[in-house]
């Protein structure tokens, strides 16, 4: 493992574009995530630190706003790393993600944990005064599973106000560095696509 989990994910709320800073249990700053703007297919640069002066990975759909669009992961060097793809009708109801390596062969799944949660958010979260503490109760769970089931890692949304902070805990872990890393820049697209579905 290269990181010391667990690993918190805090997104910006005074910026008009949507980006977030992943740091360590020590609160160190790992990199910075942040979705280009104005863009017919989604992309996100990820940084060293919010200047964006060492830009590490890119991350980019493969279609025009598509339902059930692929997104790959390149290296500052140009290599083609991988890539996650939502299921499509899968995903309406709870959060179905497929995490593939280089070879684009499968390698994890991403789940919703319970879509109860997001359903219920979304119902309390348009109740006047009401809905303003929905953030505090309903927090959404993913889960990261290998071919095997066992669970890699866990992100749950944190208790907050604007739903900007999430937590990523270490369960079984990666069998490698580079399974780490993909399931990273995985996690840090699904964040942006399942913050905009709300």
């Amino acid at each position: 493992m290269r990181y010391q989990y667990p690993l918190s994910l805090t997104f910006k709320i005074t910026t008009l574009s949507s980006d977030f800073s992943v740091t360590d249990v020590h609160d160190n700053l790992l990199f910075y995530v942040r979705q280009k703007m104005f863009k017919l297919r989604e992309e996100l640069t990820v940084s060293r630190d919010a200047t964006e002066a060492q830009k590490l990975y890119t991350i980019k759909a493969n279609q025009w706003l598509d339902f059930s669009a692929s997104y790959g992961f390149v290296n500052a060097a140009g290599e083609f790393l991988g890539s996650v793809a939502r299921k499509g009708w899968a995903s309406i109801f709870k959060a179905h993600y497929e995490v593939f390596d280089a070879e684009r062969q499968l390698c994890y799944t991403i789940r919703e944990e319970n879509a109860w949660i997001k359903v219920l958010d979304a119902i309390f979260g348009d109740i006047p005064i009401i809905g303003l503490f929905s953030g505090y109760v309903f927090n959404p769970a993913y889960l990261v599973t290998d071919h095997t089931q066992l669970v890699a890692v866990r992100l749950v949304k944190q208790p907050s106000l604007l739903g900007r902070r999430f937590k990523l805990e270490k369960m079984s872990g990666f069998r490698s560095t580079a399974d780490e890393e993909r399931v990273l820049l995985a996690l840090s697209m699904l964040l942006m696509l399942e913050r905009q579905r709300g």
